[in-house]
């Protein structure tokens, strides 16, 4: 009982987890209003969205489709590959149709030729596998988000192709839709045993399993946000994600590199293969490259550059990327590719004919320079992120081109990213140096106006004139400042529904539409379950669960408590002393401390799964790998000072 009340304990430490449900007002997805469909009525005027190449780009070289559904081990669907089959035909009045136009492409899914040996399967999760034929089996590039999704989408490719064993495995970036499916395509057992080469750029593994440790829960929760995970697959929910369709929420595994890229251009050979390999890193993603294969005038640009405007900050929150570096790295590209007549990435489809390659990476150049530049400008002249994002507006020359579009990025929140690498959150306002929180800001709002009746009044005058940017801003101050107010809830779903209705990037579309969604249903009762990340958290240094450990400690219940606690990890020979001074956790490694309160021995794997919340009896109570010393009481205080973090909290409502 004593060893099984320190394991509920340290389950505190849980990155992700549910809590209870609110109440919402109810209700169902209503139509675009007319106002919505004279937004989309001139999108669909102003572009042309009748031009054919890209059509015929991505259907081009097709082989075979697949069918059915592909299911996660507790019966879940992950991928249902009918599920946007109502995107044939016009565009529905609830889609915005440049949005819609992008959305049919990416539903051209299945396995692909590209060239002589090389081929795509694209459609099985948010992003591309790309094959290629080496002397004696199958290159893979990019295996995905999960291991249910990649395994399906190599049997699948077999099945054409030939049962050819996999020789290599190109790890392009440290996103985890590129490295979280590679256990479905090949085993550590068989890496070590037929010495398979994991390729990754130098920093990928660091890269890969800290992105989402130290937020992760935060950044989990809004990317249902971003992605629409919860949305109907229809013309009022989730059309799309810009870089392709849904993500599959699978488990996500990783397998350590054992060939890095270290270099900024390193050539090598592969199954008899010859790659070129350009080191990007600090672009769109810490750790990335892309490369060529000159022998077939083919280059892959990885994620720095695919068929629409990427983001220099996802809505789902990251590190603030660097558009001047980004654009650099395009002007790197335009010489890589001088004799490439081919271009595959990450996601979306190719391109053929290296005038045309040589265009799209033009643009893409210019449109991460011209965001970056005139953002600068305005920037010195003391205009704030609001009002940039209002004023910069793309030439023609770049805007009327389809593969720099907003699909996934937006370009006025990209603007308010490269304020925000600059000079941070803060406008230089000192108004909000110190400004009231939400809740408190709108409860003296609706006080002032005559409460949250009149600002729902208000606020139905601007939906009705098609004001809904307006509407959502007095909504939300009546939401946040009177949760009762079920009117005020049902009209802002209404305003966000339109909002979403007219979003040409699918980012904003999804997070406007999940907002409604939440707001009519409450809060998802399932955030992102760590035990399906428990393959990759396995490779994670102990360092970044310590680090994310102390981020989680309750500083106010800690105060004036000084303990100090042992931990060894008798598999890794490694050994740790954690302790809390000024309210604050600090750890060391080195040799156990003499005058600890406790001291935890454990395995990794057992540590990890009691973080992660999914250790069992059979992990603890009936283990031997865990045993405790020294004051059980004070092993419980500790771990009970480290706060669970609420994976479904509220984000609309409070």
């Amino acid at each position: 009982m004593k060893k099984l009340n320190i394991v509920l304990a340290a389950a505190l430490i849980t990155l992700a987890s549910g809590c209870s449900k609110t109440s919402g007002v109810g209700g169902t997805a209503g139509d675009a209003t007319p106002e919505t469909q004279k937004v989309n009525a001139q999108f669909a005027k102003d572009l042309k969205l009748d031009d054919p190449q890209d059509f015929e780009d991505a259907k081009r070289g097709f082989i075979a489709k697949p069918s059915g559904k592909i299911l996660a081990p507790d019966g879940s669907v992950l991928k249902d590959f009918d599920a946007y089959n109502f995107l044939d035909g016009k565009a529905a009045d609830t889609v915005n149709p440049s949005l819609w136009r992008h959305a049919q492409l990416n539903a051209n899914y299945g396995l692909f030729k590209v060239t002589d040996g090389v081929y795509q399967l694209r459609g099985f999760d948010i992003a591309n596998m790309t094959i290629i034929e080496g002397k004696t089996g199958w290159i893979l590039v990019d295996p995905l988000t999960a291991p249910e999704t990649s395994s399906a989408a190599l049997a699948f490719a077999r099945q054409h192709l030939g049962n050819k064993p996999v020789s290599a495995v190109v790890l392009t970036h440290a996103h985890a839709d590129h490295f979280g499916g590679v256990l479905g395509v090949v085993t550590p057992k068989e890496v070590a045993e037929r010495k398979i080469p994991i390729v990754a750029p130098i920093g990928f593994l660091e890269e890969a399993t800290s992105e989402n440790i130290m937020v992760g829960t935060a950044m989990a929760r809004r990317s249902l946000y971003q992605f629409g995970r919860d949305l109907p697959r229809n013309a009022k929910g989730n059309v799309d994600t810009g870089l392709g369709k849904d993500v599959a929420y699978g488990s996500i595994g990783i397998i350590p590199p054992n060939l890095l890229i270290e270099k900024p251009t390193q050539p090598t050979t592969l199954d008899g293969v010859n790659f070129v390999f350009y080191n990007v890193p600090g672009a769109e993603c810490p750790a990335e490259m892309t490369f060529s294969i000159p022998d077939l005038k083919l280059y892959d640009g990885a994620e720095n550059m695919s068929q629409q405007m990427h983001n220099l900050l996802p809505v789902r929150g990251a590190k603030v990327r660097d558009a001047l570096r980004w654009s650099n790295y395009m002007d790197e590209a335009l010489e890589q590719t001088k004799g490439a007549e081919i271009y595959i990435a990450s996601h979306n489809w190719p391109v053929w004919g290296n005038a045309s390659i040589q265009k799209l990476i033009t643009l893409h150049r210019d449109v991460y320079k011209y965001t970056h530049d005139q953002t600068v400008r305005l920037i010195n002249a003391g205009n704030t992120p609001r009002e940039i994002a209002d004023l910069v507006k793309l030439p023609k020359s770049l805007s009327e081109s389809f593969g720099v579009r907003g699909y996934y990025g937006d370009l006025r929140h990209n603007v308010k990213a490269v304020y925000q690498f600059y000079l941070g959150a803060y406008d230089g306002n000192p108004a909000n140096l110190d400004a009231l929180p939400p809740q408190e800001s709108a409860k003296r709002y609706l006080a002032l106006i005559g409460g949250s009746d009149k600002a729902v009044a208000a606020a139905q005058t601007a939906y009705d004139t098609g004001e809904y940017r307006w509407a959502a801003e007095l909504l939300n101050q009546a939401v946040f400042g009177d949760p009762k107010n079920t009117a005020a809830k049902e009209l802002l779903a209404k305003t966000y529904e339109q909002m979403g209705y007219m979003a040409e990037a699918a980012t904003w579309r999804n997070s406007y539409l999940t907002a409604a969604q939440e707001l009519r249903n409450g809060p998802p009762t399932k955030g992102v379950s760590k035990a399906s990340l428990m393959q990759m958290l396995l490779q994670t240094p102990i360092e970044r669960f310590l680090e994310a450990m102390a981020a989680g400690l309750n500083g106010p219940d800690a105060e004036g408590k000084n303990l100090k606690i042992n931990l060894v990890l008798t598999d890794l020979k490694e050994s740790y002393v954690l302790w809390i001074e000024n309210s604050v956790l600090h750890f060391k490694r080195g040799k156990p401390a003499d005058d600890a309160n406790a001291t935890l021995t454990l395995t990794k794997d057992i540590f990890v799964k009691m973080i992660a919340g999914t250790a069992g009896v059979k992990d603890t109570l009936l283990s031997d790998d865990l045993k405790i010393g020294g004051s059980k009481i004070d092993l419980v205080r500790f771990f009970g000072l480290i706060e669970k973090a609420p994976g479904t909290f509220a984000i609309v409502t409070k």
